[in-house]
C-alpha cells in the first residue's frame, strides 16, 4: 500500500480511483470542448423555416428566405412596439396595417425561421398582396389572399424600426426585460447575457445603417397605405448615390398590384409574354417573382427556391372571389357592350378573358398621360444593375429593360383593387370614368369597406374603427390623378353609360 499525506497506507482500490479521478479531470476540457461544440452546432448550426403543408397557408406565413439575412430576432419584434410604442400610430403593428388573423401570433405577411440560433421573423409576399374588405362598417372584415394590400402602410413599418434603432431605448437594459417578461419560459443565463445582447447590438447596427442609406425618403411627402417605391429601395441596396440622383428619379411610390391569375398573364394574344410590372419592365414571370422575392430580404445565397416555387405554382390558378352583392343584370349587359368598345382591346374581353390586341402591352407616357413618376423612377442604369443579380447561377436575370410608358393589364378582380391608377390616385371606377378636372383633388385612403354603388373603398371618411384613415393630396409630386381620359377612354360618355360600364365591371 502506498502512504497517504498522513504516513497511513492507502488501499490499492482507492490508488485506482485516484488516478481514474485525475485522468478525468485531463480529459474534462476537452469533454467539455466538445459538448460546447456540439450545443453551439445543434443551436447555432439549425436552419429551419416553419412549414405549411397548404399552399394558401404557405403563401400567407411561408419563408422566401429573407430571414436568413434580414430576418429580425422573432421576441426583439416581438416587443419593439413595447419599447417604442411612440413611433408608432397606435397600438402595436396593427396600426400601420398589418393583418393578424384569430389565433395567430405573427400578421399576414411574416414567416418564421430557425436560423443563428434563434427563431428569426421577416415579410414575406403576402405583406404586400393580402387585404380584408367589409361590405359594411359593422361587418367583419374577410381576409383575400392575391389583392392589393391597401391598407398595408409599409413606409410606416420602415420607419418604426429605423426610429426606433436611433432611440436610446434600443439597447439590451430595455429590451432584454421585456423579453424576459413577454416569454413563457423566461430567458436562460446565455440568453439573457450573450445571446440577446449581441442581437440587439447586431439589429441597431443594420437598422442604423439602413435608416442613413433611405434617409433619401424622408424629405418625400408620405406614401400611405398601400403604396410602395419598389424600385428606389432596389437603387440603394445597389448602393447608387441617392443624394446624387436627380429629383424626378426618387418619387416611385405606386401601388401594390394583384397577383392572381399569373397562368394566364403569361401570354398575350399575339403568342408573346405580357409586359410585367406598371411600367412593363420585364416579360417573365419568373423573374418578376425572384425580384419580389428580393424585396423581401433575400439575396442569391439566401433564396429559398423551394419555398418561391411553391408560391409561383399557387398563383397560376389563385383567382379573386365574386362581386358579394347582386349585380344589374339588364345594366351590365348595356355595360358589356361599351366596356367592348371602350376598354377590352387595352385590358381584355372580361375578367377571365385576357385577350385583347392591347393587353399586356406598354402604352407611352405621350397617350395615357398618367403621372410619370413611377416612369422616370425606373432608370436604364437601374436594369443594367438588376442583369447582375443571381449571376452566377441558371436563373441570373437578363430581362429588365427601361420602357417609355405603362403596360395594359387584365382587370380580374377589379372591385378589390382600388384605389385606382398606377399609383392609386382616383378612388373609385366611376371616378376613373370622369375626366380628372372631376375626380377627386383629396380622398382617405386605407378603409376596407366596399363602396357598392361606385366600386372601390369608402374615401370620404377619416376615420374607422378609430384609426385616422390617410389623406391623400392628387396635388403633390408623384400623385397626380391625371390621365387615362379623353374620349378613347369612356370620360365623354353620358352618366347612365359609365354607370353601365361599373356594373360591368362587377362581374369581373
Amino acid at each position: 500500500m502506498s502512504p497517504d499525506k498522513n504516513n497511513n497506507p492507502i488501499s490499492p482500490q482507492t490508488l485506482h480511483w485516484l488516478r481514474q479521478f485525475g485522468r478525468f479531470l485531463l480529459w474534462l476540457p476537452l469533454v467539455l470542448a466538445v459538448c460546447a461544440i456540439g450545443y453551439a452546432i445543434q443551436r447555432f448550426g439549425a436552419d429551419e423555416p416553419v412549414r405549411y403543408s397548404d399552399p394558401l397557408q404557405h403563401f400567407m406565413y411561408g419563408s422566401t428566405g429573407g430571414e436568413r439575412e434580414s430576418g429580425f430576432p422573432y421576441w426583439i419584434w416581438k416587443v419593439l412596439p413595447n419599447v417604442c410604442p411612440q413611433y408608432l400610430p397606435g397600438k402595436g403593428y396593427q396600426s400601420v396595417g398589418m393583418l393578424f388573423e384569430p389565433g395567430r401570433d405573427l400578421p399576414v405577411g411574416m414567416s418564421m425561421r430557425r436560423n443563428l440560433g434563434l427563431d428569426r421573423v421577416f415579410l414575406n409576399c403576402a405583406v404586400c398582396h393580402t387585404s380584408t374588405v367589409r361590405t359594411t362598417p359593422e361587418a367583419t372584415p374577410v381576409l383575400i389572399a392575391g389583392m392589393p394590400a391597401h391598407r398595408f402602410d409599409i413606409r410606416g413599418f420602415e420607419s418604426f424600426f429605423f426610429n426606433c434603432a436611433a432611440s436610446p431605448k434600443f439597447s439590451a437594459e430595455f429590451i432584454v426585460p421585456e423579453i424576459a417578461a413577454a416569454k413563457p419560459d423566461g430567458l436562460s443565463l446565455l440568453d439573457r447575457y450573450l445571446v440577446y445582447p449581441v442581437a440587439i447590438s447586431i439589429m441597431r447596427e443594420r437598422l442604423l445603417m439602413l435608416r442613413g442609406r433611405f434617409d433619401f425618403v424622408f424629405g418625400q411627402p408620405e406614401w400611405g397605405p398601400g403604396r410602395v417605391d419598389t424600385f428606389n429601395s432596389a437603387k440603394v441596396l445597389f448602393n447608387f448615390p441617392m443624394h446624387g440622383l436627380p429629383p424626378k428619379e426618387l418619387l416611385g411610390a405606386s401601388d401594390f398590384p394583384s397577383i392572381w391569375n399569373q397562368a394566364r398573364r403569361m401570354k398575350r394574344d399575339d403568342g408573346q409574354r405580357m409586359e410585367l410590372h406598371w411600367d412593363g419592365n420585364n416579360t417573365h414571370t419568373e423573374e418578376r417573382n425572384k425580384s419580389a422575392a428580393f424585396g423581401t430580404g433575400t439575396t442569391p445565397p439566401t433564396l429559398d427556391l423551394k419555398a418561391v416555387a411553391r408560391v409561383e405554382e399557387w398563383l397560376l390558378t389563385a383567382a379573386p372571389p365574386a362581386w358579394p352583392w347582386k349585380v344589374d343584370e339588364a345594366r351590365a349587359a348595356r355595360g358589356k357592350v361599351l366596356y367592348g368598345e371602350y376598354c377590352a382591346s387595352c385590358h381584355g374581353a372580361s375578367g377571365q378573358d385576357f385577350s385583347g390586341a392591347k393587353v399586356g402591352h406598354v402604352t407611352p407616357i405621350a397617350q395615357i398621360a398618367t403621372d410619370r413618376a413611377r416612369l422616370d423612377s425606373y432608370t436604364y442604369d437601374l436594369a443594367v444593375n438588376q442583369a447582375t443579380l443571381y449571376a452566377g447561377y441558371p436563373y441570373r436575370f437578363t430581362h429588365f429593360r427601361k420602357t417609355f410608358g405603362y403596360a395594359n393589364m387584365p382587370l380580374d378582380g377589379i372591385w378589390l383593387r382600388a384605389p385606382y391608377l398606377h399609383n392609386g390616385s382616383v378612388p373609385t371606377l366611376r371616378d376613373l370614368l370622369e375626366p380628372a378636372a372631376n375626380r377627386p383633388a383629396q380622398f382617405y385612403r386605407g378603409d376596407d369597406v366596399l363602396d357598392q354603388t361606385r366600386v372601390g373603398f369608402v374615401s370620404d371618411t377619416a376615420e374607422r374603427d378609430g384609426h385616422t384613415l390617410f389623406r391623400y393630396d392628387t396635388t403633390l409630386p408623384g400623385n397626380g390623378n391625371q390621365g387615362h381620359e379623353g374620349p378613347e377612354y369612356g370620360t365623354a360618355l353620358a352618366s347612365e353609360d359609365k354607370d353601365a360600364i361599373v356594373e360591368y365591371l362587377k362581374t369581373f
